[in-house]
């Protein structure tokens, strides 16, 4: 066995020897203190009768308090604290054991209160000086290491400048801080100082060779954000970003800098949902997602099995995506069911099987084509997978008496200018006439682009970006809005808990983001410069494409919800069996491949 590995195994007994030893040292020099560095032999025959009394008790609170276990790399306030309740204990044991078992007379009482700060001093100064050393003369990897800034001073700053100082693996110096806040300008914390506000940020990174910019204020808005962001749009460094307090609370996150991540640019606040109201329609109840494998779907799933449901079915026509979402889950919720469907929305014998033979209680709808110019392109198979499928689907949960049935819907079916908006009306129409007397409760949730996901421009602008560019836009005004596939996902589970008769929810997407800037902070985020390194063209508007969505149609009104984030549109009136009659025709227009034809029938029936 090597020296190191029997140091690591009898760590807490080579502590506790040295803690021995610390004990002698301050009780020996409290009594040269106290008699000018000249004891007399009475007096060392004090000390060696003693100190077993005295090591006795300092040993039990050592231990007790568990001075012989702790990391002294990592020493701070809290162990300061520790080390006094030691300490201060011991001085009213040790006074009260001496005065019992030897008596005080001819003890000079000012050994105890010497011993008692020497002894502390030696205790927590060793645990400080390991650490002022580790961090001053750690060992560091063989490369150079990074220079780098932290945005905010606060708690999370220093959490970051802690790390940056104790591990070796994080391989930067931090040399400065930046804070908004005028009064902290060159004030210093643990001797690193505070170098300036945002605007500095260019002649801060230039004066000092910064090559990383770590954003550590976890509670920031995406305004916030993006404005530090064009902050470094002139400059070639990394930017990271510490996580929000709620993902490092949950554990789902620790306290450290990482990459940014588009998500990060939203800044939008963490969702609190009702966890009581969605287990009470989701746990042990059988549960259908269409569209499975996809963003929405497969994040829907995820979030959909933590409520303990009985069975998940899978319904989707990309096997690959089934099948790994479906080995996951597998693995991580051994207790629940899960079936894998490989099939269309269209295909009606298909879904009189799978109701039938599963019996589904909750369905959540996702299944879509939602790429707008492709849709353009192809409004017959728009019309055919968005309208009759959700159609058959629909008729299917109200025939097997499904208790809940969620519509994923979108932005775009407001005043629709496009084929893929159109569809996703007139299904939101046909939802609500199916609603209308139904035993099931059938609802829409309505929402703007989610980040990230396989339809968003976000993972475009990054293939273009890691390909050199160009990053190509259609417009320079273009706005969206835009949420987190995980936000938009619990808001959708919690919308499924409200509704009752055909309601339209609608997700609060904040404000609209304009995709010029999204563009330009991606390029940021890596590291180059927008024009120089990466050049952004603009292509025009696409058909069906507008420059601004919009979330409530014109006669519609919203109404507020007990829940956060979430609406309800007020939606228009319409004769549910013209709404019928037209959908036949519209069929029959899908069947003969007539484009025009569904084109100019969408178009009737939403303005109807």
């Amino acid at each position: 066995m090597s020296l190191k590995l029997l140091i690591l195994n009898y760590r807490r007994y080579f502590i506790a020897v040295f803690h021995l030893l610390l004990i002698a040292a301050a009780y020996i020099l409290a009594f040269y203190l106290r008699f000018d560095f000249n004891i007399s032999n009475i007096y060392w025959q004090v000390i060696l009768k003693t100190f077993p009394v005295l090591v006795g008790i300092k040993m039990i609170f050592f231990g007790y308090f568990g001075l012989f276990t702790g990391l002294w790399r990592y020493a701070g306030v809290a162990d300061i604290w520790r080390i006094i309740k030691v300490h201060v204990l011991s001085l009213l044991c040790c006074i009260l054991a001496f005065h019992f078992i030897f008596g005080l007379t001819g003890f000079p009482r000012s050994i105890f209160f010497l011993d008692c700060i020497i002894s502390f001093c030696f205790v927590a100064g060793i645990r400080f000086f390991t650490r002022l050393f580790r961090e001053k003369y750690r060992p560091v990897p063989g490369s150079k290491r990074k220079k780098a800034i932290i945005i905010g001073a606060g708690d999370a700053g220093v959490l970051v400048l802690r790390d940056a100082r104790s591990n070796p693996k994080t391989n930067i110096e931090i040399v400065g801080f930046i804070d908004d806040d005028p009064a902290k300008k060159n004030v210093h914390i643990q001797g690193v100082r505070i170098l300036g506000t945002q605007k500095d940020i260019p002649a801060v990174v230039n004066k000092y060779g910064v090559d990383e910019v770590i954003i550590s204020i976890p509670s920031a808005k995406g305004e916030a954000i993006r404005s530090i962001i064009a902050n470094c749009e002139v400059l070639s460094v990394k930017i990271r970003i510490v996580p929000g307090l709620q993902k490092i609370l949950s554990g789902e996150l620790e306290v450290r800098p990482r990459d940014v991540q588009p998500e990060d640019l939203l800044g939008r606040e963490t969702v609190i949902v009702n966890e009581g109201e969605i287990s009470n329609y989701l746990s042990g109840k059988v549960v259908l997602v269409t569209g499975a494998g996809g963003s929405i779907g497969s994040c829907l799933c995820r979030q959909i099995v933590t409520f303990a449901p009985k069975e998940v079915l899978f319904f989707d026509y990309n096997e690959n995506d089934i099948y790994y979402l479906s080995l996951d889950l597998r693995k991580r919720y051994p207790q629940i069911v899960f079936r894998n469907i490989i099939g269309d929305v269209k295909d009606i014998g298909l879904l009189k099987n799978v109701f039938s033979l599963y019996k589904p209680e909750v369905v959540f709808h996702a299944a879509a084509h939602k790429h707008v110019p492709l849709m353009e392109e192809n409004p017959v198979a728009a019309a055919k997978n968005n309208v009759i499928g959700s159609r058959n689907l629909i008729y299917a949960a109200d025939h097997y008496k499904v208790d809940r049935f969620i519509l994923i819907s979108t932005d775009k079916a407001v005043n629709p200018t496009n084929v893929m908006g159109a569809t996703k009306r007139v299904t939101e129409m046909i939802l609500q006439s199916k609603a209308k007397g139904s035993g099931t409760k059938f609802m829409a949730v309505r929402f703007g682009n989610v980040l990230g996901s396989n339809g968003s421009v976000v993972p475009l602008f990054k293939k273009q970006i890691e390909g050199g560019g160009p990053i190509t836009l259609t417009h320079p005004d273009v706005t969206r809005y835009f949420m987190s596939i995980t936000e938009a996902s619990q808001l959708v589970l919690q919308a499924g808990s409200m509704g009752k008769a055909g309601e339209i929810f609608i997700l609060d997407m904040g404000e609209q983001i304009k995709i010029l800037d999204l563009a330009k902070e991606l390029i940021t985020l890596y590291g180059l410069k927008p024009e120089e390194d990466i050049k952004i063209e603009f292509i025009g508007l696409r058909p069906g494409e507008k420059l601004f969505e919009e979330t409530l149609l014109n006669a519609e009104k919203d109404q507020a919800t007990k829940a956060d984030k979430i609406y309800i549109a007020q939606s228009r009136n319409f004769d549910p069996r013209a709404l019928r009659r037209d959908v036949k025709e519209l069929e029959k227009l899908i069947n003969v491949m007539d484009a025009p034809g569904v084109v100019r029938k969408l178009q009737e029936i939403i303005a109807a």
